[in-house]
């Protein structure tokens, strides 16, 4: 649990919580509450103590302006569902339906905000406007609690500024976040894997810089290892290629020889001659992995590269994963990080520590049909774990530290 003590006796007090309830959604339709499950710790908490809780949130990326379709009333109901009492919304962020659904709430209820983002001075580059929004947003509350990892390598108004104008506190699943980060970076229990997937090299160009002088091995598959084969030498078809980022790929892999760090790369994919698409169905076809045809792409790693990054992760006792090993929506792409999601609930049976960093491999393991515990932890910030990992500062955490 966050440290609310340094808010002293909560009870009767509007604290203002700023969560991370970004979830897909399918019209109207969750599909993934994830985000919301892990936001209901610190919410019942304060609520149990007798506070009064005024729930910010943002949901996707609406353009400083209210738009039906990133709503969070979706978000209230089943925030409500999952605490057990009634949430209620008001239609705005700071406007006439805030201060008075605020105003009526009694000790132990829940409100929740319109999402945050329909205001343009949550996301102003401009200091004075996002001042601006934030003293509006503190005046709805007598205290501040930061539980959204996802934006806290944000400087935005209910992230930052609003800190600097409230008591404020760390929440539960922020403080996990950390300790958790804490560990990966600081205090790894070895051996040390650090498994990284999804689209391109560049997202991930500081995670690689910085854990390369800390893991111990380097697993690497999606769709950005094809910039590495293609930086030793390869044919890589149709996959998706950096060619601005092959002497870099280069660089890595001679620092990884020359530190003694075991970088696994796959050593067959599956292949197909276009993307999945509903036009069409799958042909996936193994191949190895510097053998892609020129007029294939690379989807998924193959079966051997599956054995192989089990094999490798098998005696780990820390384990970061992040990116899924391919095309995981779809059934004929997904062995690869069903292979890896296996690997980390050994890790994890055996009393490692596996994470699971946020965004799309939160999702995939979900798609897969795993249960969340089956992983020593979630992280609910993809971004924001990244640039923890690469050794950014993070203004949504310095700010707490006053």
């Amino acid at each position: 649990m966050g440290d609310f003590g340094t808010l002293g006796d909560v009870a009767g007090r509007r604290v203002l919580v700023r969560s991370d309830l970004n979830v897909p959604l399918d019209g109207s339709t969750i599909t993934d509450d994830g985000r919301i499950r892990a936001s209901v710790p610190t919410l019942r908490a304060l609520a149990e103590a007798g506070a009064r809780v005024v729930v910010t949130a943002h949901l996707g990326r609406p353009k400083g302006a209210p738009d039906p379709a990133y709503s969070l009333a979706p978000v209230a109901e089943r925030l409500g569902e999952l605490l057990g009492r009634p949430v209620a919304f008001a239609s705005d962020t700071v406007g006439e339906s805030a201060r008075a659904t605020v105003g009526a709430l009694g000790d132990g209820d829940v409100a929740l905000l319109e999402n945050v983002r329909f205001h343009p001075g949550e996301t102003s580059k401009d200091d004075a406007e996002r001042g601006a929004f934030a003293d509006e947003l503190a005046a709805l509350a007598d205290a501040f609690v930061s539980d959204g990892f996802g934006v806290v390598h944000r400087k935005q108004a209910s992230v930052y500024d609003v800190a600097q104008r409230l008591p404020h506190a760390m929440g539960a699943l922020v403080a996990a976040e950390v300790d958790v980060l804490q560990r990966l970076t600081e205090r790894p229990e070895r051996p040390y894997a650090v498994v990284l997937g999804g689209s391109k090299v560049s997202d991930k160009l500081g995670v690689i810089d910085h854990l390369l002088d800390r893991a111990d091995t380097l697993l690497i598959g999606g769709g950005m290892v094809f910039t590495f084969l293609a930086a030793q030498g390869h044919e890589v078809g149709g996959s998706l290629l950096e060619e601005d980022q092959l002497d870099t790929c280069r660089e890595y892999l001679q620092r990884a020889e020359d530190t003694g760090v075991r970088i696994l790369l796959p050593v067959d994919v599956v292949v197909d001659t276009a993307f999945p698409s509903g036009d069409r169905e799958p042909e996936p076809h193994v191949v190895p992995a510097d053998r892609i045809p020129a007029d294939s792409m690379g989807l998924d790693i193959g079966p051997q590269s599956g054995l192989a990054f089990a094999a490798a992760l098998a005696g780990a006792r820390t384990v970061f994963w992040n990116g899924p090993m391919g095309v995981f929506e779809v059934d004929a792409f997904a062995a690869g990080t069903r292979a890896v999601a296996e690997a980390l609930t050994r890790v994890t049976a055996a009393g490692g520590l596996s994470v699971v960093g946020g965004g799309d491999s939160a999702a995939a393991v979900r798609t897969l049909g795993f249960a969340d515990d089956a992983f020593g932890h979630i992280s609910t910030g993809g971004g924001a774990s990244l640039e923890y990992l690469e050794g950014a500062t993070l203004p949504g955490l310095t700010v707490l530290e006053d």
